[in-house]
C-alpha cells in the first residue's frame, strides 16, 4: 500500500470537502423550505393545492435524480424566456443548477415525511390546545409543528444522509465537489481502487457527523419521553 499516495490524495480530495458541503447546506436548507410548502399545499384541503403538491411528490420521487439534474443544467437554457431573463447569469452556473436539482428532489421526499408527522399528530392533543384558545398559526408553532417534527425526525435524517451521498451526482454537471475531484485525480493517475478508497472515507465521515447530529436533536427534543430518574420518582 502506498502510503504517500494515500496522502496525497486524501489531501487533495479535502480540499473539495467545502463544495460539497456547500451543495449539501444548500439543498438542504431551500430543499426543507419548498418542502414546507409543498407540505402545506398538500394538507391544505384545497383540491388544486393539493392536487399541484401530489403531482409535484410524483414527479420528483417518480424520476431519477440525475435526470432532472441533467434537465437542469441542458434544459433551461433551451427555453429563451429564461435564457434571455435577469435570472440567467445564476441559472447557467453549474453549482446553481446542481443546488436547484438537489433541492426540489429532496422537497418532493421531504414533504411526504413531514406528512407523515403530521398525520402522527393525535387528534385529542389538537383538540386539547383548541380548548384552551388556541388556534392558527399559534397552534401550529405550539402544538403541531414540535410534535410533527419530532415524529418525522427519523426518516428526515435518513432523508440528510441521502442528500449527502447524492452531492456526488454534481461532478456530471461539472462541479468540483470530492467525487469530481476524485474521478479527475483517477484520469491523471489511474489508481482506481485508492482514490475511490479516500473519496469513500471522505463520505462516511461526513455522514457519521451527520448522523451523530441528527441523534442529538432528536434526544434533545424527546426529553419528556425519557424516564424520570429514581429520586424524581420519590419525591
Amino acid at each position: 500500500m502506498d502510503i504517500a499516495f494515500l496522502s496525497s490524495a486524501m489531501v487533495t480530495l479535502l480540499k473539495a470537502v467545502p463544495m460539497t458541503l456547500l451543495l449539501f447546506s444548500l439543498s438542504v436548507f431551500f430543499g426543507g423550505l419548498l418542502a414546507l410548502v409543498i407540505v402545506t399545499m398538500r394538507v391544505s384541503g384545497n383540491r388544486i393545492l393539493s392536487g399541484f403538491a401530489k403531482g409535484y411528490i410524483f414527479v420528483f420521487r417518480g424520476s431519477p435524480l440525475l435526470i432532472q439534474m441533467f434537465l437542469v443544467f441542458y434544459g433551461l437554457g433551451q427555453f429563451g424566456v429564461i435564457r434571455y431573463s435577469f435570472l440567467w447569469p445564476f441559472l447557467r452556473e453549474p453549482v446553481v443548477c446542481a443546488v436547484l436539482s438537489l433541492a426540489l428532489c429532496t422537497a418532493g421526499y421531504s414533504a411526504e415525511i413531514f406528512r407523515s408527522g403530521i398525520r402522527a399528530v393525535s387528534p385529542k392533543e389538537i383538540e386539547a390546545a383548541r380548548a384552551i384558545g388556541m388556534s392558527g398559526f399559534l397552534l401550529v408553532r405550539r402544538i403541531i409543528a414540535p410534535i410533527a417534527f419530532r415524529h418525522a425526525l427519523p426518516a428526515y435524517s435518513t432523508e440528510i444522509v441521502l442528500m449527502m451521498k447524492s452531492t456526488a451526482l454534481a461532478s456530471l454537471v461539472t462541479v468540483w465537489e470530492v467525487t469530481g475531484v476524485a474521478q479527475r485525480l483517477i484520469s491523471q493517475t489511474y489508481r482506481t481502487m485508492e482514490v475511490f478508497l479516500c473519496a469513500a472515507l471522505i463520505y462516511l465521515v461526513l455522514n457519521f457527523l451527520i448522523l451523530q447530529g441528527m441523534a442529538l436533536l432528536e434526544h434533545s427534543l424527546s426529553k419528556h419521553r425519557r424516564a424520570a430518574p429514581p429520586s424524581a420518582v420519590k419525591a
